[in-house]
């Protein structure tokens, strides 16, 4: 069960996979969580990232894949993973293939309008990191964390402005991977425009 979420911002790829990772007992690794548990540990790759990112620049595919590998090669992986923001280039699915892993491609549809509501009505708690949302996830409390009781703010990436230049990025670097995948006959469609619970019930009758 080595999965790929492929989708646009805001289409619940990590939603699902918090609840995919329970079900099926695999990790859920996301590139950011692994940038940041490196740079925690100052890993000798996590010292490199650290240098990269506080220089402004973007982290390379190589090294972005020798971190991938470096983690997939972990105990916690050996019956599955989920790999969430990887690969995000046709270079990085083309590293990935090297490792010869047999990999399910989910492919989250929906659409631009869905997204931009999505986004920009989220909220997330500066102390925790908890995610809400405005419309359909409500806090009990207004601008307060129900999980610590932080403070809940808008990310400058969640304002319509800033959304409408991700979906750009998105459709001009990672779309192109879905036709590499459909081409391997790898990838499975799924309708991201439903609520998350929905979502897992088709995607447990997809993938037994």
């Amino acid at each position: 069960m080595n999965f790929i979420f492929l989708g646009p911002p805001g289409a619940g790829k990590g939603s699902l996979a918090v609840k995919v990772k329970d079900v099926y007992n695999i990790p859920h690794i996301s590139t950011g969580d692994i940038f940041r548990a490196n740079i925690k540990a100052q890993t000798p790759l996590g010292v490199k990232v650290k240098a990269i990112i506080d220089s402004g620049s973007l982290v390379s595919d190589e090294l972005t894949f020798e971190l991938v590998k470096d983690r997939l090669a972990q105990d916690d992986c050996k019956n599955g993973f989920i790999l969430d923001g990887f690969p995000r280039t046709i270079p990085q699915a083309e590293m990935l293939e090297t490792l010869g892993l047999k990999l399910a491609c989910v492919n989250f549809t929906i659409a631009d309008e869905v997204v931009i509501k999505r986004l920009s009505t989220r909220r997330v708690c500066k102390a925790c990191g908890a995610n809400f949302n405005v419309l359909t996830k409500p806090p009990k409390k207004e601008g307060i964390c129900d999980e610590c009781g932080g403070e809940l703010y808008q990310r400058d990436d969640d304002k319509q402005e800033a959304i409408l230049h991700r979906m750009d990025v998105y459709r001009e670097q990672t779309e192109p991977l879905i036709d590499f995948y459909r081409k391997k006959g790898t990838i499975t469609d799924l309708d991201a425009g439903i609520e998350t619970d929905i979502l897992l019930e088709k995607f447990k009758e997809i993938f037994k």
